[in-house]
């Protein structure tokens, strides 16, 4: 099983700014490399302070220049927020730039508040989605590509540079049955059980695995990765200040994930939630390094490929590349695989 650190750009007091913000992520990239993380992860996010990364390609070109064989991987590009005609130039210069290190995960969005004020409501994404991601594909692979659709209509195009490579690329599927279809299609797989049950979160597993066995498929040719909320801590009294930071984090995420939106001068507003900071607890690893192994053991067991830690919940620079250091000293070497490659699509 393998590890990936994701660079959220978690901005809870915009005081803070945006050159030291985007700095610690620089930081923490290279430090994952150093400690011998399998990759970086780097979120799409505008208009809010959770996850603030608007232009997740040209991080993964910032973060290229300053490291020399980590992964970088989008996690994930809203594609129903991009012209496809122009992104897929983007991906391949960005390919080009980052000396093909780039994974290219995408999805369709998550939060209402955001999506409909770039102009999709959170009810047309799915739709559209599928739609870009069909575009997208064809630009990528083919020449003279012409489409009619609900949402691109367009004469003959072929996109400029053309791509130096086959581009890995990763969907975010959270059902059962958008997991199997995907799998099917030959795409890896990223996804979360967010705060659902073990069943639930097996189940996702499952539905890769099983369809990976019925397309013959095995290894590393698919592979599916596990996002996660963590931090790996000193001790117990450590692992509760972070948990209170994490509690604090989830009451603004939530507004614009599941809630009503509430967001002032772009800062999410933290609203109560019902669950408790004991139930939010068991859906993260916010915990000394042993613990984390042991439950990380049950991710490790069922066929998990790669882990990506979100570490950045609101504690400081300092803590956060310390924690980094921990979980690569006193955990990652329990789990340590051969190098494996997201399958090429």
């Amino acid at each position: 099983m393998d590890f990936n650190h994701f660079l959220s750009s978690y901005y809870p007091d915009p005081a803070y700014g945006g050159r030291r913000l985007y700095a610690d992520m620089v930081e923490q990239a290279i430090l994952a490399e150093k400690l011998g993380y399998r990759g970086v992860t780097i979120p799409e996010h505008h208009l809010i302070n959770v996850l603030i990364t608007p232009s997740p390609l040209q991080m993964a070109v910032k973060v290229a220049a300053v490291t020399e064989h980590v992964e970088i991987t989008t996690s994930v590009v809203v594609l129903p927020l991009h012209d496809m005609r122009v992104f897929a130039g983007e991906i391949v210069q960005a390919d080009i730039l980052t000396d093909e290190r780039l994974i290219l995960g995408v999805g369709r969005g998550a939060f209402a508040y955001e999506t409909a004020r770039m102009g999709v409501p959170i009810e047309d994404t799915r739709e559209k989605f599928d739609e870009s991601l069909n575009v997208l594909l064809a630009l990528l692979s083919e020449e003279e590509v012409s489409w009619q659709g609900t949402y691109y209509n367009f004469d003959p195009i072929t996109i400029m540079p053309r791509p130096v490579r086959p581009l890995p690329i990763m969907i975010a599927a959270l059902h059962e049955k958008a997991i199997e279809a995907c799998t099917r299609r030959g795409f890896s797989i990223q996804t979360t059980p967010l705060s659902a049950t073990p069943e639930v979160f097996r189940n996702q597993v499952m539905a890769h695995k099983n369809a990976k066995t019925e397309m013959g498929v095995t290894g590393a040719d698919l592979r599916i990765l596990l996002s996660r909320v963590g931090y790996c801590a000193r001790n117990e009294k450590d692992a509760r200040e972070k948990l209170e930071l994490a509690y604090d984090y989830y009451s603004r995420f939530d507004n614009v994930f599941t809630g009503p939106g509430i967001v002032k001068n772009g800062c999410i507003e933290a609203l109560p939630r019902e669950q408790t900071i004991e139930e939010l607890e068991k859906n993260l690893l916010i915990c000394p390094p042993d613990e984390m192994a042991d439950r990380l053991s049950t991710y490790d067991d069922i066929g998990i490929d790669e882990v990506i830690f979100n570490f950045n919940i609101g504690e400081s620079q300092a803590e956060t590349l310390e924690s980094m250091q921990r979980f690569a000293s006193d955990v990652m070497p329990r789990f340590q695989t051969a190098p494996a490659k997201l399958a090429i699509v």
